[in-house]
C-alpha cells in the first residue's frame, strides 16, 4: 500500500498584498496531484476555487476575492491531503476612490469587478461605486454560515445595491457583534448621508436657480400667448424658448465638464500614445540600432532587424510608421552602398567576399554584386601584372629590384592571401629542381639571376596565388553557394544560376585574358622577337643586352610549367590553358637552340685547351674533351626535352628539326675547324733538323711534353691520329646520344659529319705527305733536269 499524502503546506504567495480582484502565485508543498485533486482555496476566509488553476505539485495561481478579513492565511485543500496550513498569510487593501469630478494623474477607467458565478468581467458605472462601509462603523464579521442566510432569506442578498437587498442579512453578516450604541451611530450616519444628498440636490438646484427663473418666466410668457393668441400663434414661440433653455441648459453642463473630458481626452491621448511608444519600440528604435550595429560590424543583426520591419511595416498605411519606415530604408540603402565599396575593394580574401556578397543579397541590393566582384577582381589581376612588369622594367639598371618591387604595397601578396593547396604545390614543386642554382633561394640567388628571370618568378607567383580565388569566386557563383536560406527562398538563388550560366562565355573570355596577358608579359621579357609590333610596346620594354643562357631558360620552364600544374589543379578547361602549353613549347625550342648555339662557342675554345700530351694510343685529351662537352649539353637539356603531361616534343615541328639538325651540324663542323686549324698552325720555330725524324717511333711521343714546341710533321700526325678516333668512336658515341635524347636526323648529323673528317683527314695526310717528299724532290730534281732531258717525250714505265 501507498503512504499517506501529506497535507498541503503554503509557503509563499506572491504578491503578498492587494486589493480584491488581484493576480497572485501560491506556492508550496502537496497542493495536489492534478487540477481535479484540488477541491478547496481560501484567501483571507474568501472561497476563491472557482479562480484557481492548479500549475503543479508546488505552484497555483488565482485571483483574491472580496475577502472577509483584511488579514488572512492561504488554506490549500486537497483529495489526496485533506485540509492544509499556511506560514505566509495575504494582507487585503482597500482600493482608493476617486471621485468622477477629482484630479487625478491618470484617468480611472470603470472599475472591473470579477463575477464567480459567470466567471467573467462585469462593468460597473463609476456613479454606482459602492462604499466599502456604508454604515460608518466598525465591522465585525459573524460567523454564520453563508448556506444558512442563504436558507433564511431567500431570493434576498447582502448587497446594498442590488433590488433584492436585505438589511436584516447584511446586519447578521456584518454586525452580528455590534453594540446597540454602536448601530445608534449607524443610524445618525445614515441620517447624515441623506441630508447631504439632499443638500447636494439643493445646492444643484441653487446654482442653476436662474436659469429656473428663466424658464419659469419662458412658461408664464408662453401662457398668457396662449390665453392672448391662441394655441397656433405661440407653438413657433414656446418651441424657440424650450430650445434656448435647453441650449442654456448643455452649455452650463459643457463648462461644468469642460476641464475634466479635456483631461480624460489628453490622459486618454497620452495613454494611447505611450502604448504605441511601447508596443513599436522595436520600429522606432530601430534606425539608431542600425547606425550602431554598422559601426560594430554586425550585419548580421542588422539584416535580420530589417527583414523583421520589412514584413510588419513594409506595407503600412499609417503616416507614423512610413514616415520611419522610410527612415530605415535610408540606412539600409547607406549600408547597401558600404557592403558594395568592402566587397569591391583589393585585395580582399574569398572569405571577405563571400561574406559580403551573401550580405548585399539578403539586402535585396539592385544589381548583381557578385558578379560586379567578379569584374573588380579581374582588373585588379591584370593590373597586379602590369604593375608587376613596369617595377622591374624601371629598375631594370643595376638597382636592388627583388627588395623594392617584392615590398611593393601593390605586390606584397603573401600577407593577403590565405595558404591553398595550391601554393602548397608550388612550394612543394619547387624544391624537387634539380639544378644547384635553385636550391639556394636566398637573396643572393636573387642577385645573380637575371632581372627577366626574377621577374617570371613573381609573375607566375602573383597569378598563381590571384587566381585560385578568382576561379573559386566564380565556382561559387555558379552553384549558387554565395547566398543564404533566405535568398534561395526569394528565388535569388534561381536568378543568379541563371545568370551565371548566360555569363559563362564572358568569364571565359576573363580568363582567356588573363592568361593572354600572362604569356604575353613572360614572352616580352623572354622571347620578344615572338610579339607583334603593337603588343611590344605593352608587352616588352625590355633592355636586351644578352640573350638568356640555356640554364636560366630551363629554369624558366620549370617555373612555368609548375604554374601550369597549378592551373591545371583548379581545373580550368584545358582549351583556355593551351595558349600556355604554346609558351612552354615556344620556351623549350628556344633553350635547345640556344644551348646548342652556346655548345658551339665551348667548342670553339676548346682549341684554346689542347696541350698536345699524347697518351699510349696516341690520342690527345681534345676528342674526350668534345664528346664530353656535348654530352654536358645534352644532359642539360634533359628536363626540357622530356615531354610533361599535355606537352608536345620539341621536335614535333619540320622547321625545329631543320634548324636543331644545321646547328648540331655546326657544332661537329666546328670542331673539325679547330682540329684544322691547330694542324696547320704556324710555327716560326721549327726546328728544320728535326723534319727527317720518324715521328712514328714511340721514343719521340715519349720525349713530347705540354712545354715542348712541336714541329708542324708532329701535329699533322697527331691530328691524324685523332681523326681516325673521331671517325671511330667519338661521332658514334655522340650519335648515339642524340638519338637518345630524341634528335631528329641523327644520320644525316652523322654522315655529314664523318663526310667533313674525312676531308679534312685527307687533307692532313696529303700535307703529311708533302712535308715527308719535300726533302727527297728537292735532292732528286736538280739530277732530273740536269741533261735537259724532256720527260714529256718519254713514254709512261708499263712495267
Amino acid at each position: 500500500m501507498s503512504r499517506a499524502r501529506q497535507p498541503p503546506l503554503v509557503t509563499g504567495i506572491s504578491p503578498n498584498e492587494g486589493i480584491s480582484w488581484t493576480k497572485v502565485t501560491i506556492r508550496g508543498e502537496n497542493l495536489g496531484t492534478g487540477p481535479t485533486d484540488l477541491i478547496g482555496l481560501t484567501i483571507c476566509g474568501h472561497n476563491c476555487l472557482l479562480t484557481a488553476e492548479w500549475m503543479s505539485a508546488s505552484k497555483i495561481v488565482c485571483r483574491v476575492g472580496q475577502a472577509k478579513n483584511d488579514k488572512g492565511d492561504i488554506i490549500v485543500t486537497t483529495k489526496s491531503g485533506g485540509k492544509g496550513t499556511s506560514t505566509v498569510s495575504f494582507k487585503l487593501l482597500k482600493p482608493e476612490k476617486i471621485g468622477i469630478l477629482d484630479q487625478s494623474a491618470v484617468w480611472v477607467d470603470e472599475m472591473n469587478y470579477y463575477d464567480m458565478r459567470t466567471d467573467r468581467n462585469k462593468g460597473i458605472s463609476p456613479l454606482s461605486l459602492r462604499p466599502a462601509n456604508p454604515l460608518g462603523i466598525e465591522i465585525d464579521k459573524g460567523r454564520f454560515p453563508q448556506k444558512d442566510l442563504e436558507a433564511l432569506f431567500p431570493g434576498m442578498s447582502a448587497d446594498f445595491t442590488s433590488e433584492n437587498f436585505s438589511a436584516a442579512w447584511y446586519l447578521i453578516e456584518n454586525h452580528s457583534t455590534t453594540s446597540f450604541d454602536q448601530l445608534k451611530t449607524a443610524v445618525v450616519n445614515l441620517k447624515k448621508q441623506a441630508n447631504k444628498k439632499n443638500e447636494g440636490s439643493l445646492a444643484y438646484v441653487k446654482g442653476g436657480l436662474s436659469t429656473f427663473f428663466e424658464a419659469q418666466d419662458a412658461l408664464s410668457a408662453i401662457h398668457q400667448k396662449l390665453e392672448a393668441d391662441g394655441t397656433e400663434k405661440v407653438e413657433g414661440s414656446m418651441t424657440q424658448k424650450l430650445e434656448n433653455v435647453l441650449n442654456r441648459a448643455s452649455n452650463t453642463a459643457d463648462t461644468l465638464f469642460q476641464e475634466v473630458l479635456g483631461r480624460k481626452d489628453k490622459a486618454d491621448s497620452t495613454r494611447n500614445a505611450l502604448n504605441v511608444l511601447q508596443r513599436f519600440k522595436f520600429l522606432f528604435n530601430l534606425p539608431l540600432n542600425i547606425e550602431r550595429n554598422i559601426q560594430k560590424g554586425d550585419y548580421d543583426v542588422v539584416i535580420n532587424d530589417y527583414e523583421k520591419a520589412k514584413s510588419l511595416f513594409g506595407k503600412t498605411e499609417v503616416q507614423v510608421f512610413k514616415k520611419y519606415y522610410a527612415e530605415v530604408e535610408t540606412r539600409i540603402e547607406a549600408l547597401r552602398e558600404l557592403l558594395l565599396d568592402k566587397l569591391l575593394e583589393t585585395p580582399s580574401t574569398l572569405h571577405d567576399q563571400k561574406r559580403y556578397i551573401r550580405y548585399l543579397s539578403d539586402l535585396h541590393a539592385p544589381g548583381d554584386p557578385a558578379w560586379q566582384c567578379i569584374g573588380a577582381q579581374h582588373q585588379w589581376i591584370l593590373q597586379l601584372m602590369h604593375n608587376c612588369k613596369e617595377s622591374y622594367v624601371k629598375e631594370q639598371k643595376g638597382k636592388d629590384v627583388f627588395f623594392t618591387v617584392l615590398h611593393s604595397p601593390m605586390l606584397d601578396l603573401d600577407s593577403d592571401v590565405r595558404p591553398s593547396p595550391i601554393g602548397h604545390l608550388s612550394q612543394t614543386a619547387s624544391l624537387k629542381r634539380g639544378s644547384s642554382f635553385q636550391s639556394g633561394r636566398d637573396d643572393a640567388w636573387r642577385y645573380k639571376a637575371p632581372q627577366q628571370v626574377v621577374f617570371v618568378e613573381k609573375l607566375t607567383k602573383l597569378v598563381v596565388s590571384q587566381l585560385p580565388n578568382f576561379w573559386k569566386l566564380w565556382i561559387s557563383y555558379v552553384n549558387g553557394s554565395l547566398f543564404s536560406e533566405t535568398a534561395e527562398k526569394s528565388g535569388q538563388m534561381e536568378r543568379s544560376k541563371k545568370n551565371a550560366r548566360q555569363r559563362q562565355n564572358d568569364f571565359k573570355k576573363m580568363i582567356q585574358e588573363v592568361m593572354h596577358s600572362l604569356v604575353k608579359l613572360i614572352r616580352g621579357a623572354l622571347l620578344p622577337f615572338s610579339l607583334r609590333e603593337g603588343e611590344s610596346r605593352q608587352y616588352g620594354g625590355w633592355e636586351m643586352k644578352s640573350e638568356l643562357s640555356g640554364q636560366w631558360l630551363t629554369h624558366v620552364i620549370q617555373t612555368v610549367r609548375l604554374s601550369s600544374e597549378s592551373f591545371t589543379a583548379l581545373e580550368i578547361p584545358n582549351d583556355m590553358l593551351q595558349i600556355i602549353q604554346d609558351l612552354i613549347l615556344d620556351l623549350r625550342v628556344r633553350c635547345v637552340i640556344v644551348t646548342l648555339k652556346h655548345t658551339a662557342e665551348d667548342i670553339k675554345r676548346l682549341a684554346e685547351k689542347e696541350d698536345w700530351v699524347v697518351d699510349n694510343e696516341g690520342l690527345t685529351s681534345l676528342p674526350s674533351q668534345f664528346q664530353q662537352c656535348i654530352i654536358h649539353s645534352l644532359q642539360s637539356l634533359r628536363t626540357v626535352l622530356d615531354c610533361k603531361p599535355g606537352e608536345a616534343s620539341v621536335f614535333q615541328q619540320q622547321k625545329t628539326q631543320e634548324d636543331v639538325c644545321q646547328l648540331s651540324i655546326g657544332i661537329m663542323q666546328v670542331f673539325i675547324d679547330c682540329l684544322e686549324q691547330l694542324s696547320t698552325k704556324p710555327d716560326g720555330d721549327i726546328d728544320t733538323a728535326h723534319l727527317s725524324v720518324d715521328v712514328s717511333s714511340p721514343d719521340l711521343f715519349g720525349s713530347i711534353h705540354e712545354d715542348s714546341s712541336l714541329s708542324s710533321e708532329q701535329r699533322l700526325l697527331i691530328a691524324l691520329s685523332n681523326c681516325r678516333y673521331l671517325e671511330r668512336h667519338t661521332f658514334l658515341n655522340i650519335a648515339e646520344h642524340f638519338e637518345k635524347h630524341g634528335f631528329q636526323g641523327v644520320e644525316k648529323i652523322t654522315q655529314v659529319s664523318m663526310e667533313s673528317l674525312k676531308e679534312l683527314d685527307q687533307r692532313l695526310f696529303e700535307m703529311y705527305i708533302e712535308f715527308k717528299a719535300d726533302p727527297i724532290v728537292g735532292s732528286l730534281e736538280p739530277g732530273i733536269y740536269a741533261g735537259y732531258f724532256d720527260w714529256k717525250d718519254c713514254l709512261v714505265p708499263a712495267g
